[in-house]
């Protein structure tokens, strides 16, 4: 039997590359123990800054704090999806920061605005345009969030944790209700109802009926009415709002059965705005400094 060749004997590390050895393990871990806040919860990595226009995600505004932490949240996901890209918010109003003051605030290059509101309406069709235009950086408004499968399946789940079963789409009884903001633009509501539909199609065609809170018809407790007149008398209510507020309090406080939490920060929520930014930034018309009649990029 041969043999094996003996092995060389391994060097042994200089006491300086073991030094700096440790240096750099203790410089690692330090940088690690610096994300961890004292509550236990980790901090939001300090990232290099990926070329490309900053993605401004434009919230309506709110007086409830939680729509804040809301967006603020979304915001943190998307970045975690796109380490480096420059994600700022701004508001329309009500909230702080404002859509001017954050547009002021990157100083010059491209933005990219995204409206985090679920289909077309005014602020989208006249605010956001204008704000861009005054803006004096070169800028792309994108589509609304909304419709989407994404949205859809954020509702979904969101209905599941508040205590819907797929067993109940077989039901004959059950109904859902998505409520909604409500505008006063026709296309808005053709989007709210393209979105129960597809809402209705994933429940395994349980009637989903769009209903509001403010300039349309119908309102949640009509809605409610309506589906008792088809003998739906198990009613879930599926909030059709971005972040919490006093529109989804009240829609939620109407739903006599289980009532859903907003859409929120759910992961697909910021899939979706990533989404958005990157339709924008692919349209085939280039970037360019919005005029304040721009029109919208598509809603696929």
């Amino acid at each position: 039997m041969t043999e094996p060749a003996p092995q060389a004997p391994r060097e042994a590390l200089p006491l300086d590359s073991t030094a700096q050895l440790l240096t750099r393990i203790t410089t690692q871990l330090g940088t690690q123990l610096s994300l961890v806040s004292p509550n236990g919860t980790r901090r939001p990595m300090h990232r290099t800054r990926t070329p490309g226009p900053v993605l401004v995600a434009v919230a309506h505004g709110s007086r409830d704090p939680r729509a804040l932490r809301t967006a603020l949240e979304l915001l943190d996901r998307t970045r975690e999806l796109r380490p480096g890209l420059d994600v700022r918010l701004g508001h329309i109003e009500l909230s702080e920061p404002l859509l001017p003051d954050t547009l002021a605030g990157i100083g010059h290059g491209e933005a990219v605005l995204v409206p985090l509101l679920l289909g077309r309406g005014h602020h989208v069709r006249h605010d956001l345009p204008r704000a861009a235009a005054a803006s004096g950086l070169r800028t792309r408004v994108a589509a609304p969030l909304g419709p989407h499968p994404l949205l859809v399946e954020t509702l979904y789940e969101r209905l599941v944790e508040a205590g819907w079963r797929d067993a109940d789409g077989t039901s004959r009884s059950a109904g859902v209700v998505l409520a909604a903001a409500g505008s006063r633009d026709p296309d808005s509501g053709a989007d709210a109802r393209r979105t129960a539909a597809m809402l209705s199609a994933r429940l395994g065609g349980v009637p989903v009926v769009p209903a509001y809170a403010s300039a349309a018809t119908p309102t949640v407790p009509a809605a409610v009415r309506g589906l008792a007149a088809r003998g739906r008398h198990r009613v879930a209510l599926a909030s059709y709002f971005a972040a919490p507020g006093r529109f989804a309090t009240a829609s939620a406080d109407a739903a006599p059965g289980i009532a859903a939490a907003p859409l929120g920060a759910h992961p697909a929520m910021a899939r979706l705005l990533l989404h958005r930014y990157d339709q924008a930034l692919t349209a085939a018309a280039p970037a360019h400094d919005t005029p304040a009649h721009a029109p919208l990029l598509a809603t696929a």
